[in-house]
């Protein structure tokens, strides 16, 4: 059957993207960033899943102000990389795993959740950037992915309460498919910032490592975090933060299992206007 072996948590910053692009990951300013990864990307090469299930935010790509879904799926056997305006970045085109979604789409939407079905839509750096921190710049990416987009940019947007047990009905899901398939599961976005008005480049270090700590040692506290608290202390942009709780609702220890293991830990500041914040929890 197939199972959940772990989560992973990342920011997912254009800038970041471009500096891996561009070639600029060693230079002063950036050289701390990447730093926080190395570990990460051995890691990969030690543990690379089948599938992972990925956590994100369209931002206008694939989905216009016309149009915007609170949770949609990608069920395509492919995903291109985004033109963002400046041409798509240099990565590998994503390769699906069109049975395991739909097998999630069927399990998820039976247990009361409403997911948009997705057959073709291109990725933009909300995805790709954290597969270029954690894989680096291989040919082809090393395992199948699932975009799993959800609404953080127009409101109204779903709660971390919400996003958390989506989580748990995404893990229901996996371990009811009736294949042998090691499965990652993801959340992006964050951490704390804000790109516009009065309070834009703020962050906010101690809400980011108590939301980590929460996180960590108890995700139905940092779930119960309301929409007001994420505005308030981690910017109009922290509510990505949501996001982060779709991949720890999907951890066995939220069904009663053994608490995650963390495997790394890693924050820093700044990257262009944001906190850098990642976390790799593997289930025992």
């Amino acid at each position: 059957m197939a199972k959940i072996t772990a989560s992973v948590y990342t920011s997912h910053i254009p800038a970041v993207g471009a500096a891996i692009d561009l070639g600029k990951t060693e230079e002063p300013y950036w050289q701390p960033v990447f730093k926080g990864y190395e570990f990460s990307k051995q890691w990969m090469k030690d543990n690379v899943p089948d599938v992972v299930i990925l956590v994100y935010n369209d931002h206008a790509t694939a989905f216009s102000l016309d149009m915007i879904p609170t949770f949609a799926i990608g069920m395509s056997d492919s995903f291109q990389p985004a033109d963002e305006g400046w041409g798509p970045r240099p990565v590998p085109v994503v390769q699906g795993h069109p049975e395991l979604a739909a097998h999630i789409a069927q399990s998820v939407i039976q247990q009361d959740f409403d997911l948009t079905i997705v057959n073709k839509m291109d990725v933009d750096h909300g995805l790709t950037v954290p597969l270029s921190l954690m894989f680096g710049q291989p040919e082809a990416w090393p395992c199948k992915v699932i975009p799993f987009a959800v609404n953080v940019v127009q409101y109204p947007v779903p709660s971390g309460q919400r996003c958390f047990n989506l989580g748990q009905a995404i893990r229901r899901a996996v371990e009811s498919f009736d294949e042998d398939v090691n499965v990652q599961v993801w959340g992006t976005g964050g951490m704390s910032h804000q790109l516009q008005g009065p309070r834009a480049g703020l962050i906010n270090r101690e809400f980011d490592n108590a939301f980590l700590d929460k996180l960590i040692a108890d995700p139905a506290s940092a779930a119960a975090i309301p929409h007001i608290d994420y505005v308030r202390e981690a910017g109009s942009e922290g509510i990505e933060l949501v996001m982060w709780m779709v991949a720890r609702g999907a951890m066995a220890d939220v069904a009663g299992g053994q608490p995650p293991t963390v495997a790394h830990r890693f924050y820093h500041v700044p990257a262009s206007n944001t906190a850098v914040g990642h976390l790799i929890l593997e289930n025992s």
